[in-house]
């Protein structure tokens, strides 16, 4: 997914913020249904992208968690400049790779559980056997490369936005993909070429 760069886009994009804002000074009213539609619109994909980039659910949780605890103090404060999920989610990012430099030296990324926190028990033996190269060769990704790809593949976040996550350029975000892709295509040459087109195409 790219950035699309059209009016359209960049209308909507102008009309998501300034409701995000909306909201946001309802919250700072004390409106319990303005908290209920943050969490609720926020706190799900939140917890996934943070697992996608801790390994660990109950850390992704505490992570997300803690970044809206980070929403809710800065809301008196809230300016109209970026989108509650863009904001949330640089908040977890920043909090992820803190935790990832704090991380014990010798820890095994291949043990790390990036899958799909959406994805349902049920798996074949085969599909179990691809979640498991997958997320072995997503883990062993430098962070920000990982990052991007779990925003634009599997968040289907822009790559605009998962610039504003990142606080980089759209140029850098396309060029952390591309690197991304090219080092998950030499690891999972293995697989079957359609098994690889949400990763590397």
């Amino acid at each position: 997914m790219t950035l699309s760069g059209t009016p359209a886009r960049a209308a909507a994009d102008k009309a998501a913020i300034a409701a995000d804002a909306a909201l946001m000074g309802r919250v700072v009213a004390g409106d319990p249904a303005a908290y209920r539609a943050v969490m609720d619109r926020h706190l799900p994909g939140l917890v996934a992208f943070a697992w996608r980039l801790a390994g660990d659910r109950a850390t992704a949780e505490d992570v997300a968690q803690d970044a809206m605890l980070k929403l809710w103090r800065q809301a008196p404060r809230w300016k109209p400049k970026a989108q509650i999920g863009t904001w949330l989610r640089r908040v977890a990012y920043n909090r992820c790779i803190d935790l990832h430099r704090r991380a014990r030296p010798g820890e095994d990324v291949a043990n790390l559980d990036l899958e799909d926190p959406a994805s349902g028990p049920e798996r074949n033996l085969l599909a179990q056997e691809v979640s498991a190269i997958v997320r072995r060769a997503l883990a062993a990704l430098p962070d920000r490369q990982r990052a991007a790809i779990a925003m634009v593949h599997f968040d289907g976040m822009s790559n605009g936005e998962t610039a504003a996550v990142l606080e980089v350029s759209v140029e850098a975000v396309e060029s952390l993909l591309a690197r991304g892709r090219r080092t998950l295509r030499q690891r999972l040459t293995a697989l079957k070429p359609d098994l690889l087109e949400e990763f590397v195409s």
